[in-house]
């Protein structure tokens, strides 16, 4: 008897679940199976394209313009809050909470929808500056963490990044600093007002071909406009030079013929500018016959290996970590070794979680004797932003903590001297 009553009040508790559901978050217990059904199959690191060409709107400036899986994200959040509790935005008192933006789309949804679906024009708020706001938008350094903790695979960086676009290319929105490295990369290929340097002023001293001269190499050598620009970066470059060169890898630059692969621009909500370099930089491969490349950058490495096929420039690409840890195992590399160093590695969110790299870069760190390799609190797929990701590198924060202050201070924590 108490296992039919049981048995019965369960079945009625359900019943009623279902009435209640569509205004509740309980919605997602019959949409997150589908979701997840549903789910992208996309490399990670790779935005939806916009087909310039054919489209009417840029962006999504209403929420019928965003897809119907976007919109489904919706019904199937939980509410958990552990995207909220990954995000270095949230974490670093920015205005950006994934879990509310998701919550608040569907809100606004099933506020519209009903209108919607009459083919009515409902009197609404804005859904960028009103019911998701401006600063919001900006303040994702689309680091992936909250997606890599939810639990239903809900999609938050594609819903801000097509909110980026439709502020950038139908608004023509955007904060000040962002502004300044678009037009920079627009009028001289590179984000870094105001250097001075050139592509090659790195390379002086050391023997490096350029493809213009000689294309027959093996590799060719991506510098990215970090690496070739910013003189802390150059030492990088330059190192990776030598080391191709030890290990008698043939490798070529291409000088004054690089410019910037369109990260930035992209991720900043200029899709057009993002098209434009993408086009020239794999008509510049293509005319030179490259087939593998290798970058330090791992923005550069995510751009060149998940994007760039959207528009038909398909190459072999390695990240230096990758490479440097191939030939040492090959013994094309061999280490003398140092004096004794605390060293912690941080994982990059582009290369980490985005491209599922994370032991090559402590493989070569651990091949050095002498070098002990410890762990900050928060690594590998929880690894914590450095705060420069989705443009933010040329982005000032004005509120609450720098997202890099908080990082610089887990390394001081781990007790490595670098």
């Amino acid at each position: 008897t108490l296992y039919w009553v049981v048995w019965w009040l369960h079945y009625l508790l359900i019943l009623g679940f279902l009435v209640y559901i569509p205004r509740s978050k309980h919605l997602h217990l019959p949409a997150a199976p589908f979701n997840i059904l549903f789910r992208s199959h996309r490399p990670k690191g790779a935005l939806i394209p916009i087909e310039l060409e054919t489209a009417e709107t840029f962006g999504v400036g209403k929420v019928e313009s965003f897809t119907w899986k976007q919109l489904l994200d919706g019904y199937a959040c939980a509410q958990c809050g552990r995207c909220q509790a990954s995000c270095p935005a949230w974490l670093s008192q920015k205005t950006l909470n994934p879990k509310k933006v998701i919550h608040d789309i569907k809100e606004h949804l099933l506020e519209v929808g009903p209108a919607l679906l009459t083919g009515s024009n409902p009197q609404r708020p804005d859904l960028v500056g009103t019911v998701v706001a401006e600063e919001t938008v900006w303040d994702c350094t689309t680091c992936r963490a909250c997606q890599e903790e939810c639990p239903v695979l809900i999609e938050h960086i594609q819903k801000l990044q097509d909110m980026r676009r439709f502020l950038v290319l139908e608004k023509t929105q955007i904060p000040e600093a962002a502004e300044g490295a678009l037009r920079s990369i627009e009028t001289r290929g590179h984000p870094w007002r105001g250097t001075t340097a050139t592509r090659t002023d790195w390379a002086e001293g050391l023997e490096v071909k350029v493809m213009a001269q000689d294309s027959q190499v093996d590799y060719l050598f991506w510098v990215g406009c970090t690496a070739a620009l910013e003189e802390r970066n150059m030492k990088v470059a330059a190192a990776l030079a030598r080391l191709l060169g030890k290990a008698g890898i043939s490798f070529g630059i291409l000088g004054a013929e690089e410019t910037c692969c369109g990260d930035p621009a992209r991720r900043l909500g200029n899709e057009y500018l993002f098209q434009m370099q993408a086009q020239r930089n794999i008509e510049l491969f293509q005319n030179y016959g490259v087939k593998k490349i290798v970058t330090a950058c791992p923005h550069c490495f995510n751009t060149i290996k998940n994007e760039y096929p959207q528009f038909g420039g398909n190459f072999e690409i390695v990240h230096h970590s990758q490479l440097i840890t191939e030939l040492l195992g090959q013994g094309r590399l061999k280490l003398n070794g140092g004096p004794d160093q605390v060293v912690s590695y941080h994982d990059s969110c582009y290369l980490g979680r985005h491209n599922g790299i994370f032991d090559p870069p402590r493989q070569a760190l651990q091949a050095i004797s002498g070098l002990q390799l410890v762990e900050m609190e928060r690594r590998r797929k929880g690894g914590f932003c450095c705060g420069a990701g989705g443009g933010h590198m040329w982005m000032e924060e004005s509120a609450g903590t720098r997202i890099n202050q908080l990082r610089t201070r887990e390394a001081l924590e781990s007790g490595a001297g670098i």
